[in-house]
């Protein structure tokens, strides 16, 4: 394949302060409302999203490979996830029925429970960090933003 490689788009310098505030408000928030979920109830919060994935399907069941998807996480990562979650009683796997590769991850008694115990927390968190600091039209500019970033 021959010919020049295209010049890079640079972003202006006002485009790369949005960058940079971006960068550090997700860093921060993400911080914030795992740091709540740890010191409240020993959870990360890759597990409270596993658990609340698992907690809205039927028989509060996913296959492995579809909760992957639906977090947006790689199989790996959700593996170890799931092993340490798994070690604390909180989901547990098993071979799928109609597909004898595939694996189903289910969320306990035990793990439900401690979701409803963690949800409030955890909302007050969201509140607090994020929709207690915007206004009604920017919390609402922001969920277009959000739903058309997360449009990839």
């Amino acid at each position: 394949m021959t010919g020049s490689v295209p010049e890079p788009r640079w972003l202006s310098s006002a485009d790369q302060v949005v960058w940079r505030n971006y960068l550090r408000a997700t860093m921060e928030v993400r911080e914030a409302l795992e740091r709540d979920l740890m010191d409240g109830f020993g959870l990360s919060l890759n597990e409270y999203e596993v658990m609340v994935v698992l907690s809205e399907q039927p028989d509060h069941t996913a296959r492995m490979s579809t909760l992957a998807d639906d977090l947006v996480n790689s199989r790996s990562r959700l593996t170890h996830t799931v092993n340490r979650m798994e070690r604390r009683g909180l989901v547990e796997r098993s071979s799928c029925k109609d597909d004898g590769r595939g694996v189903n991850c289910r969320l306990t008694e035990a793990g439900y429970a401690l979701l409803e115990s963690a949800a409030p927390l955890h909302v007050e968190s969201v509140r607090q960090n994020i929709f207690d600091r915007l206004s009604r039209s920017e919390i609402e500019a922001f969920g277009r933003i959000m739903a058309k970033l997360g449009d990839v």
